[in-house]
């Protein structure tokens, strides 16, 4: 097969169209449309079903697409790797972790490590949920988790913890709870409406619950950040992580003594990049500055 062909094939597949397909490739609609119909010529099959809102993959579309995917991705790590520099980091590197954490902690901290390493650049890919690095969504992650693929390599980088939070305001007309099952009688805020972005994100709505239930929240929704916003304001109390709380204004800290649960934070990087330049000096910069953001 035809390694320009298989290129535009993938474009097209990834693309949906030939006339996006060609913008991403320098190429008029014309031009990728006469590659893919080569291409399935020569392999004899059909690769799309056309129709009038754009193209949808055959079966056997389908089956070479995944084996495309994993060889660019493959063919992208090893060029990565060719030519980055091994006496010093170089290179682009793909990072990706929670939307909350990369807004609120990490990325302030990025304009020391660039400056530390100028001839690395960063792309920060912020998703609640894990980016594949075997296919190379992105080249490494700091996840809420411990990794799920037996092919990537872990580093533990510390923990994050919680503390229940409240206004001045909403205090004042509804009270400061005493104990854990007082928070059955108050309104609280918690995270809703799709996969948390970290394990046991919603603990405030079963602690102290016996009976195996969940509290109510009077307000859930998707976002950390969001969360914190609507504490401020005065809607309920709300557990926030503490990468959030490094000023707490003047929200108060509710039941402290509480025992809470906690996050352990991974750096995970597939094995194939175990001894690149740029992860290893970004590996250590994350452990540097969480030691000292515990210390």
């Amino acid at each position: 097969m035809d390694w320009d062909k298989l290129r535009v094939f993938h474009a097209v597949a990834e693309a949906g169209s030939f006339t996006h397909a060609g913008d991403t490739l320098n190429l008029s609609q014309s031009a990728v449309s006469r590659q893919i119909s080569a291409l399935e010529e020569a392999l004899s099959v059909p690769l799309f079903h056309r129709h009038a809102r754009g193209l949808i993959l055959t079966e056997q579309g389908e089956a070479l697409n995944r084996t495309v995917r994993e060889v660019f991705a493959k063919l992208a790590m090893t060029e990565a790797l060719l030519t980055e520099s091994k006496e010093k980091p170089a290179g682009r590197l793909k990072v990706t972790t929670t939307h909350s954490f990369g807004v609120a902690w990490l990325a302030p901290r990025l304009k020391t490590f660039l400056a530390q390493h100028p001839d690395v650049t960063l792309s920060l890919l912020l998703d609640d949920t894990d980016l594949d690095l075997a296919m190379r969504e992105a080249d490494v992650a700091i996840r809420m988790h411990p990794p799920r693929q037996p092919d990537l390599v872990q580093r533990h980088l510390g923990e994050i913890r919680w503390q229940v939070w409240g206004a001045p305001d909403y205090l004042k007309v509804h009270g400061t709870p005493e104990k854990v099952e007082d928070l059955d009688n108050h309104k609280l805020v918690l995270f809703g409406d799709r996969k948390p972005p970290v394990p046991d994100v919603n603990w405030l709505a079963e602690i102290g619950r016996r009976d195996g239930t969940a509290r109510r929240g009077v307000l859930e929704v998707n976002s950390l950040q969001a969360m914190q916003s609507a504490v401020r304001a005065g809607i309920g109390l709300g557990a926030i992580p503490d990468y959030l709380m490094t000023d707490p204004g003047n929200l108060v800290a509710v039941l402290p003594g509480l025992a809470k649960p906690h996050v352990d934070m991974y750096f995970v990087y597939p094995e194939e990049l175990r001894n690149s330049k740029r992860v290893s000096v970004f590996r250590d910069f994350l452990v540097k500055s969480i030691s000292e953001r515990n210390s």
